[in-house]
């Protein structure tokens, strides 16, 4: 997010305001009786699945998937990919007739390697030697991975099924091959995507508990599994129309939600013109000056932020919350929720400047990890400010500020207000990698996703769909599915 000095450009000179029309209003008491099984609007919910806790990731005790692995070196991360391919090829022998109407035929090989060892062995035509990758040749129709450095370094992060998540995703290429789902002109996005949407619906499978050596659950495993689609996402600010353009973190995440709420049917309807409706949508992500693309999170850019929150939703006509920067204070009727606090009774928002500050902090780099780092910046601290401060809006409206599914509605209007600042100019806008930030902070932090009091939805997964509603759809799309 950045200040309008490091602006490109000139864009007008007011925001696009968000008309908040609250569905729990009188007038639309009847839309929210019909939407009360809605799989979005119980906060208790993962895409129909119940919010689960339990183990995630290989089973205590489970037989060792019968596959033969070539060039293995016979340790734990290739036994740990052969089980994770043993499922994926469960799955899909099951789902692959009914999607398609044929038989499903297996990857022809599986391939190890170690990209840390000097070698004149080549897979797919290319030097293993540095190769830092897992990956699906579709000329020789085989599977291959990097035991030496990558599947490590990804277990590392992001447990077993981060393993699992991304040969799930490289079986889908393979799935796109045997399948001929695309034609030979389809843009590299639109496949990746794909195969992101494909490891959703595995993930889905296995998350019902149908995969012989894994297990997931729907709360902190599945948060761990999403961020994974976060480590993988394009460098930012790659155009989506470039050659190699897989996707960013937003990107990314929206396909495999498609593929775990709504099966692997939904992965086939991603297609180019699909993919492209998608992007037009998204508010668009302007550069920086000077690089960074970072706003401050401090006094002064939190007023300015605070001020660009009251453009957008001042035709709401409701009375805009004092703001208090003091980090402390007592509120007769709603807790205290650190760094950001909303009090009713006195419509005031309190920040601890310093406590917001950390959360929209990036982090050190690690130049000896294999994968890209984390993400976190000043985009997932304002987040945060606005889903708060979407409180004050919602208490003018006449909403409910107690349970879970404020929180969702909240994240959603902070989706809407992300969107709104892009719409016509104004103090404050995107800037590439801002969303992807939030999609972070949103898996890692709930408190962006909590009513009054913090208390949070708690799937990481329903708090990034709340707020990607708000981007892709608006305000009112918010009060319709969280209301």
């Amino acid at each position: 997010m950045m200040g309008s000095t490091r602006r490109r450009g000139h864009r007008g000179a007011m925001l696009a305001t968000l008309v908040v029309t609250l569905a729990l209003v009188s007038a639309c008491s009847s839309v929210v009786n019909g939407k009360a099984n809605s799989i979005y609007s119980d906060p208790n919910m993962v895409g129909g699945l119940r919010v689960t806790t339990g183990p995630s990731g290989l089973r205590p005790g489970v037989a060792q998937a019968d596959l033969t692995v070539e060039n293995s070196s016979g340790d734990n991360i290739d036994a740990l990919a052969a089980n994770a391919v043993s499922d994926i090829q469960v799955y899909w022998r099951e789902n692959y007739p009914k999607l398609f109407n044929a038989s499903f035929q297996p990857v022809d090989k599986l391939v190890s390697y170690d990209s840390t060892t000097q070698s004149r062995d080549k897979v797919c035509a290319t030097s293993t030697t540095d190769l830092v990758n897992a990956f699906y040749c579709p000329s020789n129709d085989f599977i291959a991975w990097d035991r030496g450095t990558l599947l490590p370094a990804v277990k590392a992060r992001f447990t077993d099924m981060g393993v699992v998540s991304v040969l799930a995703h490289e079986y889908g290429h393979a799935i796109q091959e045997h399948a001929k789902i695309n034609p030979q002109s389809t843009p590299t996005i639109v496949e990746e995507q794909q195969a992101d949407c494909f490891d959703g619906a595995f993930m889905r499978w296995v998350a019902e508990g149908n995969a012989p050596h894994f297990t997931l659950n729907t709360s902190s495993g599945l948060n761990t599994t999403l961020s994974t689609m976060i480590a993988v996402r394009d460098k930012v600010g790659t155009a989506p129309n470039s050659r190699n353009a897989h996707g960013s973190a937003f990107d990314r995440v929206t396909a495999f939600q498609f593929g775990f709420t709504d099966g692997p049917g939904r992965c086939v309807d991603i297609t180019t013109d699909e993919v492209n409706k998608r992007i037009n949508k998204l508010p668009a992500q302007f550069g920086d000056n000077e690089g960074s693309g970072e706003f401050p999170v401090n006094a002064e850019d939190i007023t300015a932020v605070v001020t660009s929150l009251n453009e957008v939703f001042r035709a709401n006509n409701v009375a805009e919350p004092t703001i208090s920067l003091n980090g402390s204070g007592a509120c007769s009727d709603a807790a205290t929720t650190p760094p950001v606090s909303y009090c009713p009774a006195t419509n005031t928002l309190t920040v601890d400047v310093a406590e917001l500050a950390k959360r929209g902090q990036k982090p050190s780099s690690d130049a000896n990890s294999a994968l890209p780092d984390s993400v976190s910046g000043d985009f997932s601290a304002y987040v945060l400010l606005a889903a708060r401060y979407t409180l004050s809006v919602q208490k003018g409206l006449g909403a409910n500020l107690n349970g879970a599914l404020v929180g969702l509605r909240s994240a959603c209007y902070a989706g809407g207000y992300a969107a709104a600042t892009t719409i016509a100019g104004s103090s404050v806008s995107l800037s590439p990698g801002d969303l992807d930030e939030a999609v972070s902070g949103l898996l890692s932090d709930g408190l962006a996703a909590s009513d009054v009091n913090g208390k949070e939805a708690p799937s990481g997964f329903t708090r990034v769909q709340a707020f990607r509603t708000g981007v892709l759809d608006g305000a009112k799309a918010c009060a319709v599915v969280y209301s």
